[in-house]
């Protein structure tokens, strides 16, 4: 899956140039809020509103910005009421896309999520066309340059960690259950081991290989409409694209 390594690559540069111009802010705001809705503003006792706060973090969002949405989504604040709505589809080439979306008004989310597909050669799916097509998963990322793979591998299964992927130029790859994720990062915090990031996501059981170029640039500009639209949170592809061909798009 090393191309699809590259894409999650990609997105992160993009998600540093979108942080910047400040449209992550939205997207974090609503995750806080459900988050807090969900259950309650204790980010110790809400692994999910603890995930959400780094995440802020990571866009550097005021912590008054944070609070707020706490407020809101434990009704201390008055506010916006967002539900958490899933998309299901297939993209150029048959590739699977989920698409994770929050919304305050369900209609308007899914005419621009079904425009947004029809537009760059997708099809928009019923509920759980593709979501069997994918498995949740807890990612732990640690710098390649500071741990050899023997002894990134013996620590992160003594933290109970699933997995080790290599994949990525910069970063080791730890997979664990989702609910397993905190306490194994705590655990290899404990060995001194140094985290990148880390994050709760779907990973493709199975993968479809895009070879022709002019079919890459179709889904990408898929993904890429997607993620830029204000209600989506994130989105999910089980493809693989050459790297040769990433690299063309990617530059």
């Amino acid at each position: 899956m090393a191309g699809h390594s590259r894409w999650h690559n990609i997105k992160n540069k993009k998600a540093k140039a979108d942080a910047i111009k400040g449209r992550m802010f939205t997207k974090v705001i609503r995750e806080i809020t459900i988050a807090a809705r969900l259950g309650g503003g204790d980010p110790e006792a809400n692994p999910r509103l603890r995930m959400a706060i780094e995440k802020a973090k990571e866009v550097n969002m005021p912590m008054e910005n944070v609070e707020r949405a706490i407020k809101r989504g434990t009704g201390e604040l008055e506010g916006v009421n967002y539900e958490e709505v899933q998309y299901e589809g297939y993209g150029p080439g048959g590739v699977a896309i989920v698409v994770e979306a929050t919304s305050d008004n369900r209609n308007r989310t899914t005419a621009e999520i079904r425009h947004i597909f029809s537009k760059y050669g997708g099809n928009l799916g019923s509920s759980g066309c593709v979501s069997f097509l994918f498995e949740d998963k807890g990612i732990i990322n640690v710098p390649k340059d500071k741990y050899s793979e023997d002894e990134i591998f013996e620590k992160a299964i003594e933290a109970g960690a699933e997995d080790v992927i290599m994949d990525d130029p910069e970063y080791y790859e730890i997979r664990t259950a989702p609910s397993e994720l905190y306490k194994v990062r705590e655990n290899l915090e404990k060995m001194g081991v140094e985290i990148a990031k880390l994050e709760l996501t779907k990973i493709p059981t199975t993968t479809v290989q895009i070879t022709d170029e002019e079919t890459a640039i179709k889904l990408m500009k898929l993904l890429d409409a997607l993620e830029d639209n204000d209600d989506v949170q994130k989105v999910y592809a089980n493809f693989d694209i050459p790297e040769s061909i990433l690299e063309k798009l990617e530059g």
